[in-house]
């Protein structure tokens, strides 16, 4: 049987954007559904770099990607969000008018229905997906030898890690799981990396001083009865193989990105984003909204802060769409006794 949900607005993607839109649309007491592709909420930061630092939250020197999601989810739980995770959102459907929007959301997997008054798009850039290496049989040793992300820095101790590739992802986990991994090995085709020029510096220091190994080349096939890996095979430039020992190997070559459904949803995509006006961050379609890195606007910075503030001000125009008969009084969390009760905070 499918399930029926009637709520007042539909959030699509549990990232750290959609979940800081709960807590500014829960002051305006509007009730919310959020739907999420993956497992468990979090977005990219919990499912690529749930332990890498991130410094650019205001108020934190320094938190890592599941610190911050720990964080969000602590805030917003007074208003007691529902999720809808290993969902992806099959159709989206306006069965209102562009003075009173109403539409209907359902997800694949489970036939879900919602019927709400608006929708947030906080996708990030869509359904992420990381970029495999053309190895044959790969599959066979995925999630017992071959990672495509580090979730626990731990599963990686005392192992022999090699990581293969040269951008920020992969020097920036060659330097870091150096110091647990039981003998690191970095992999890229050519001596020159797409990284940050102190992290280069730091892995070739490590280079160096004989703490890990870097060899030039490309991965042809693994060795070890599977699922258990036990090495790969790298060629050189000049033709010659050998084979590097290892129980684990990260290949870092990127993500590549699908927007699935939200290309079919009448919203005037540009190269894959949806253009939205920065008053309220709405795209062409009136309740509909696009916040986060799914969006594109003149200036546009794909910062999570940026999509807080973009989530602040989209959740003022839904109240309007929520609450048509009622004036939105401006108030501040700092003084206003009722938004404290709503937090559970109120003394």
């Amino acid at each position: 049987m499918t399930d029926h949900i009637e709520t007042d607005v539909v959030i699509i993607g549990a990232g750290p954007v959609g979940l800081f839109a709960v807590f500014e649309l829960g002051l305006l007491d509007i009730k919310c559904h959020l739907i999420d592709i993956l497992p468990k909420v979090g977005g990219q930061c919990a499912e690529l770099y749930p332990e890498k630092p991130i410094y650019d939250i205001p108020g934190f020197p320094m938190v890592t990607g599941q610190g911050l999601v720990d964080n969000l989810m602590a805030q917003i739980e007074p208003f007691h969000p529902t999720f809808h995770l290993n969902e992806m959102v099959e159709s989206l459907e306006s069965i209102g008018t562009p003075e009173a929007p109403l539409f209907r959301v359902k997800t694949s997997e489970n036939g879900t229905t919602f019927t709400c008054k608006a929708v947030i798009i906080a996708a990030g850039g869509g359904s992420f997906q990381p970029k495999k290496p053309p190895i044959e049989n790969i599959e066979a040793y995925e999630g017992t030898g071959v990672y495509y992300a580090v979730r626990k820095m731990e599963m990686f101790r005392n192992k022999k890690v090699l990581i293969v590739g040269g951008g920020d992802s992969a020097l920036d986990w060659t330097v870091n799981l150096q110091p647990i991994a039981k003998r690191l090995t970095l992999l890229h085709r050519r001596d020159a990396f797409r990284a940050a020029p102190h992290t280069v510096e730091k892995m070739r220091s490590l280079v160096a001083s004989g703490e890990m190994d870097l060899h030039l080349g490309q991965v042809t096939s693994l060795k070890g009865e599977e699922p258990v890996l036990e090495g790969a095979v790298i060629r050189k430039d000049d033709g010659s193989e050998f084979t590097v020992d290892c129980d684990v190997m990260l290949p870092f070559f990127g993500l590549t990105m699908k927007l699935g459904p939200i290309a079919d949803w009448g919203l005037n995509l540009h190269e894959n984003l949806i253009p939205v006006d920065t008053e309220k961050f709405e795209t062409n379609v009136p309740g509909i909204f696009a916040i986060g890195d799914i969006n594109t606007y003149p200036g546009k910075l794909k910062l999570i802060l940026s999509g807080f503030h973009e989530g602040a001000l989209a959740a003022q125009k839904v109240h309007r769409y929520v609450y048509p008969e009622k004036k939105l009084l401006f108030q501040y969390t700092t003084s206003s006794t009722s938004l404290q009760k709503k937090l559970g905070v109120a003394a």
